[in-house]
């Protein structure tokens, strides 16, 4: 699963999401690039959610425009993305995959096997029968990652993939998401937890009023920020 060179990089040129006159996002330029996980952080509101859903065309810019290894026209067909909170369906966790590779477009014929990789991947072993309404958070949230990578990303969008979990189901998650992007896809993460992002990194995007405040590698934002914003952020102060 490794991404091609026509997916990336992923740019946004001066994309603006209004919003009855609100900036949701306010003429953001940034370029993804192949590589360790882009985390993004910011406080609640900041933009993170929506900067991801427009990186899908779930919402459509205002202004400006979003392109895939520089080509506007078509989203390539390798990519996921998995919500907060991703609604399970009224069927166990292999049936949850299984309708997800069909939905993906995978040939009946190989399902029962990629079926069997996902399970193997996520952890979900000797779960496979369970209805997944009746699985622990953490697990569901590794059902949830088994159906984004049942379409074989090359690109992967997480929204808080860890959000509410205990510590042990926070760590899983994790482990998941390092294996991912060890498997060469490029993972594009929002989180508010600042602990999270040190441990996932690669580099860091920091959002603030739907505005770009802060982009670099990670070591180098955490050690040292350019912005008054990122330090007041970092330090655990509001940002007004």
């Amino acid at each position: 699963m490794r991404a091609p060179h026509s997916d990336l990089p992923i740019t946004f040129e001066g994309v603006s999401i209004l919003a009855r006159d609100l900036a949701i996002l306010d003429n953001v330029s940034l370029t993804l690039h192949g590589g360790a996980p882009t985390i993004l952080i910011g406080p609640n509101g900041s933009g993170k959610t929506t900067l991801l859903r427009t990186a899908m065309r779930l919402i459509p810019a205002t202004r400006g425009r979003i392109t895939w290894g520089g080509q506007e026209a078509a989203l390539p067909a390798r990519r996921a993305i998995m919500f907060q909170r991703p609604a399970m369906l009224r069927r166990s966790a292999i049936g949850n995959i299984r309708y997800a590779l069909a939905a993906a477009g995978v040939p009946r014929a190989g399902r029962a096997q990629r079926t069997a990789e996902l399970i193997d991947i996520v952890g979900l072993a000797g779960l496979e029968r369970r209805p997944a309404r009746r699985l622990s958070g953490g697990e569901q949230q590794r059902l949830a990652l088994a159906r984004a990578l049942a379409r074989d990303p090359a690109v992967l969008f997480l929204d808080e993939p860890s959000a509410s979990l205990d510590p042990a189901a926070t760590k899983a998650i994790e482990d998941l998401i390092r294996t991912i992007a060890a498997r060469g896809v490029k993972v594009v993460m929002a989180t508010h937890d600042l602990g999270q992002a040190k441990r996932l990194a690669g580099d860091i995007v920091l959002l603030h009023r739907g505005r770009l405040i802060e982009q670099g590698p990670a070591a180098e934002f955490f050690a040292a920020p350019r912005t008054s914003e990122a330090k007041k952020f970092i330090a655990g102060e509001l940002l007004l």
